[in-house]
């Protein structure tokens, strides 16, 4: 557990990043390119993309998930949600005393769960964490050192947490150019579920049922820049999306259903031939949406 007293300075001697892909390749770029960092280490499954990313020079080292946690002072967890339960299990034998561990899983309160169960009584050392971030495009290759420039990251703390690890984790993400936000698991997994997760699922979705039809092969060839925003996001990992839509399950049906239930309206709408109330209901989803696109920056 970290000495509360001992107030870090915000640089990583050595970084463990578990998942050299887009999220945790862009982490390493970021620091490295802040100069807060002295040491990346690398950890994952197959060794084609651990041997890209050091040529790349997003890790200066491959290790296994023990040797990093044996080195590291941050190790920044950025697998599939699915895989936290054994990835938590494996650091905990050589788990430095005063190393913390943090993560990019877009869901939250089965992470903390996770981290309870397999870390116990050294949980203190574990600050959740969802970079709001990301790209269509996977592995080292699309790691970008600028991802982060601008963007929410929201911390999720444990009650075992100390004021001062939380503080140099927020140093960390404000030197890649990130805005840290904190809120409570549940409320965070609430939220993303909206704005993240069943916008992901409706396009996955409409792009399945889009490929299984008999033309789709011409519809592909006219479909355009509509089609193209819209879908884009069905493009990303299928493991790590599969992990997120089951580990917030709940949450993310209740925004299905409700979305089903305004979808019965402008249906019924069209059927009707009602034009005001597809009018209003086109209104005021093109007013919202760009009332957002304004204040986000991200029209």
């Amino acid at each position: 557990m970290t000495d509360p007293e001992v107030q870090r300075t915000p640089r990583v001697g050595v970084l463990a990043i578990v998942g050299v892909g887009l999220i945790g390749g862009s982490f390493a770029a970021a620091l490295r390119q802040a100069g807060v960092v002295d040491k990346v280490l690398g950890v994952g499954r197959s060794p084609g993309p651990l041997a890209l990313a050091k040529r790349l020079g997003l890790i200066d080292e491959v290790a296994t998930l023990a040797q990093a946690a044996a080195q590291a002072d941050l190790v920044f967890l950025a697998a599939p949600v699915g895989a936290f339960p054994a990835l938590l299990a494996g650091l905990l034998p050589t788990l430095r005393p005063q190393a913390i561990i943090t993560d990019a899983g877009s869901t939250k309160a089965d992470v903390v769960q996770a981290a309870y169960q397999a870390l116990g009584d050294r949980v203190s050392q574990f600050i959740p964490g969802h970079p709001i971030a990301g790209a269509e495009r996977t592995g080292p290759e699309a790691a970008d050192a600028q991802l982060y420039r601008g963007r929410n990251v929201i911390l999720t703390p444990l009650p075992e947490n100390t004021p001062q690890d939380r503080q140099w984790l927020t140093q960390l993400w404000e030197h890649c150019g990130a805005r840290v936000l904190s809120m409570g698991a549940a409320e965070h997994d609430t939220v993303l579920a909206s704005v993240s997760h069943v916008p992901h699922f409706l396009a996955s979705v409409f792009m399945a049922q889009v490929a299984a039809a008999d033309d789709a092969d011409l519809r592909l060839n006219l479909a355009g820049t509509g089609f193209r925003d819209f879908t884009r996001i069905a493009a990303g990992s299928p493991e790590m999306w599969r992990d997120i839509f089951l580990a917030n399950r709940q949450a993310v049906l209740a925004e299905v259903a409700q979305v089903r239930d305004v979808l019965a309206q402008a249906e019924e709408a069209l059927a009707a031939g009602d034009g005001v109330k597809l009018f209003d209901l086109l209104e005021r989803a093109a007013l919202a949406r760009r009332f957002w696109g304004s204040r986000s920056g991200l029209s």
